[in-house]
C-alpha cells in the first residue's frame, strides 16, 4: 500500500516509516521543516511538506494515497484543548478523503485515564473528560461505518529507547538537578512501557491486518513499580534513590509529578493474540541501565 505518515520525522513515526517500507509499503512522510525533510528522504520515504493545520494539503496528500497513519500530534500541554481541535479537523479530512475505500487510517492515542484501580483493557474507553483527545479516538472508531478501516493505537506513556527525550529523560534531569533519584510515597505505583522499536512493528501489524474499529495497545510491561524505574535511573547516574511525599509531588517534579505519581498498568494481552505482536526489544529498566538516559 501506500501510506500517508503524518508525524514522519518523530519519535514513533520515524520507526514506523522504517517497519513499514521494510514490510513493503510505500510511505509518502508529511514534514514541517528542512531538517525533518531530510530525516525523512533519508529514511527512503518520499516527503510531503505541510503541517496538521493545512487541511487542503492534507486532503489532496490523502487522497493519493491507499491509507493514513496519523502519529502527529500538536505536545503541548499549555493548549491542550487547541491540540485536539487540529488533531479532530486532520482526523476528519483524512476520513472524508478515505471513505468508502476501506483503507486503513490509524490514529494514535495513550492508555493513560483508562481504568481506576485496576489494569487497562483494550475494551476500556476512557471519559473524554480526562483529555480531550480521548473524544477523538471515539470519533475514529466510528469511522468503520464509512467504509474505513479505522485502528486506535494506544500508546504506553513512555516509549523508550537511545534517543528518548519523554518522560524518563526528565526524570533523569530532575534527579540530576536534584542529586537524587525520586519516586512518591512507596513507590509502588505502576507505570507502563514500550520501546519505539516495538511500537513501530505493531504499527506496521495493524495496517496489514487490524480489522475496522479496532483498539490496540502497543505495552510491552504492562507496569513497572515507579519504585524500580527510580533505582534504575539513581543506579545509572550514580544518584541515591529516595521517596519524596506525594504531596510534595510538585516541589520536588513539578508538573510530572501528577503522572508520576498515577497508577496506571495497561494490558496488552488482547492485542498480541490479535495481531500476534511479541515485543522483543530491551524493557525500560535495560535501556536505563545501558545509558540512554544520562540527565543531560
Amino acid at each position: 500500500m501506500r501510506i500517508l505518515l503524518t508525524g514522519a520525522s518523530g519519535w514513533i513515526g520515524s520507526a514506523s516509516a522504517t517497519e513499514l517500507i521494510a514490510a513493503g509499503h510505500e510511505v509518502a512522510g508529511l514534514v514541517r521543516s528542512d531538517a525533518g525533510a531530510a530525516k525523512v528522504a533519508a529514511l527512503g520515504a518520499e516527503v510531503v511538506r505541510g503541517t496538521l493545520e493545512d487541511l487542503d494539503g492534507l486532503r489532496a496528500a490523502a487522497r493519493g494515497v491507499d491509507g493514513v497513519v496519523h502519529l502527529g500530534y500538536v505536545h503541548d500541554f499549555s493548549r491542550m484543548d487547541d491540540a485536539a481541535r487540529i488533531d479532530r479537523a486532520a482526523i476528519e479530512t483524512f476520513a472524508d478523503a478515505l471513505a468508502g475505500r476501506g483503507g486503513p487510517l490509524l490514529i494514535a492515542s495513550g492508555t493513560l485515564g483508562l481504568a481506576r484501580g485496576r489494569v487497562g483493557l483494550e475494551r476500556d474507553q476512557a471519559d473524554p473528560a480526562v483529555h480531550p483527545r480521548v473524544a477523538n479516538g471515539l470519533y475514529t472508531l466510528g469511522l468503520a461505518q464509512r467504509g474505513v478501516r479505522s485502528i486506535v493505537v494506544r500508546f504506553a506513556p513512555t516509549v523508550h529507547g537511545a534517543g528518548d527525550h519523554g518522560f524518563v529523560a526528565m526524570l533523569a534531569r530532575i534527579a540530576r538537578e536534584r542529586s537524587v533519584s525520586a519516586y512518591l510515597g512507596d513507590g509502588a505505583n505502576r507505570w507502563p512501557a514500550v520501546h519505539r522499536l516495538d511500537a513501530a512493528a505493531l504499527v506496521r501489524r495493524a495496517i496489514d491486518s487490524a480489522a475496522p474499529g479496532t483498539v490496540l495497545h502497543a505495552v510491552a510491561e504492562e507496569g513497572i513499580a515507579t519504585r524500580d524505574i527510580a533505582t534504575a535511573l539513581g543506579t545509572a547516574l550514580g544518584l541515591p534513590t529516595a521517596a519524596v511525599a506525594p504531596e510534595r509531588a510538585a516541589e520536588h517534579f513539578g508538573w510530572l509529578g501528577a503522572f508520576f505519581g498515577a497508577d496506571v498498568p495497561a494490558s496488552s494481552a488482547a492485542t498480541r493474540a490479535a495481531m500476534d505482536w511479541a515485543p522483543r526489544q530491551p524493557t525500560l529498566c535495560d535501556d536505563i541501565a545501558a545509558g540512554h538516559y544520562p540527565g543531560d
